[in-house]
């Protein structure tokens, strides 16, 4: 496995999702394909020391799967992934939904697998706030809204703020960071300081995403009795692992299949705890491109560096 690689710069991250376009579409998937190593590279979900382990016998399962050296590398932001998979620097890639979506629309990336966590391949956003809080639904918040202190977690979070800033959009209280009905919003930039922010009162509600919600509870890192859960999104899909546009058809059956065959749950849990691998499409993301369109989350220049399952996206 390789080691973390160095931040990218925002002038190099620019740079390159300013080119993108001319030529990732047709040369990404050769590009990738045509190396002897194949590439995969995957955003930070949990510390280093957590990952090392499951990265490495990752590494080892697709060696033996695939039947070629395999590499790979925990990289240090989602940029620097979307970079990569848009110029054929790696052959398979895992990011956030919303990352994978500037991926897609860029160099047109493509996703094929996802994980299974708790019997399902998907998760919510919950909007929470505190049990003695006068309000037991997001309509009745919303209501109060100019009272209301409201937390989002990562600009570039799927659910977050991507997913549940779109509700508020469209309840008319919410447009950007600078104009909405709210007291006061603030970005906290990852869920679990969400969490303590509407856990301590430090905000009167805050976005979550539930899979993270779920697990800080059942490592008894936050308590449930602290948290009334007011509204719950539609179904949003795991995190998707995607090939560069223009690869293989063969090829992406074959990394498909040795994923499923994937049982070491040293491998499994550090991708958000997950049980199994399966199969997935762009299609089941489409639900998040009008929330992610609506705040230009889509634009190269506005995604921030995000570590959204530290958070996660």
């Amino acid at each position: 496995m390789k080691p973390i690689l160095p931040l990218l710069g925002s002038a190099a991250i620019l740079t390159a999702c300013g080119a993108v376009n001319e030529n990732t579409d047709e040369t990404a998937g050769d590009e990738a394909e045509d190396s002897s190593v194949y590439e995969v590279a995957v955003i930070p979900s949990q510390s280093i020391g957590e990952m090392e382990e499951g990265l490495s016998l990752l590494e080892e399962h697709l060696e033996g799967a695939l039947n070629r050296e395999v590499e790979v590398t925990h990289y240090p932001s989602y940029n620097a992934v979307v970079e990569a998979i848009n110029y054929g620097h790696v052959d398979l890639a895992y990011f956030g939904p919303v990352t994978y979506l500037i991926a897609y629309e860029q160099s047109g990336a493509e996703a094929i697998l996802t994980q299974i966590v708790d019997g399902d391949p998907y998760y919510y956003s919950y909007i929470l706030t505190q049990p003695d809080a006068p309000w037991d639904s997001l309509d009745e918040l919303v209501e109060d809204a100019e009272s209301v202190d409201f937390a989002f977690g990562s600009q570039s979070s799927t659910s977050g703020f991507a997913v549940p800033g779109y509700e508020l959009y469209e309840r008319g209280v919410y447009e950007n960071e600078s104009t909405y009905d709210f007291a006061d919003v603030r970005f906290t930039g990852s869920h679990d300081i969400t969490a303590s922010a509407v856990a301590n009162g430090d905000v009167d509600a805050g976005a979550i995403d539930s899979a993270i919600y779920n697990a800080l509870v059942d490592d008894e890192l936050i308590d449930e009795e602290d948290y009334k859960i007011i509204w719950e999104s539609e179904q949003l899909y795991q995190y998707p692992w995607a090939v560069p546009g223009g690869t293989d058809e063969e090829l992406k059956a074959e990394v498909q299949e040795a994923f499923l065959e994937i049982e070491d749950e040293r491998i499994l849990r550090i991708f958000g705890g997950a049980e199994a691998f399966t199969e997935a499409s762009h299609e089941e993301y489409d639900s998040v491109l009008e929330a992610a369109r609506a705040f230009d989350l889509l634009e190269p220049e506005e995604t921030e560096e995000n570590n959204d399952t530290d958070d996660s996206e």
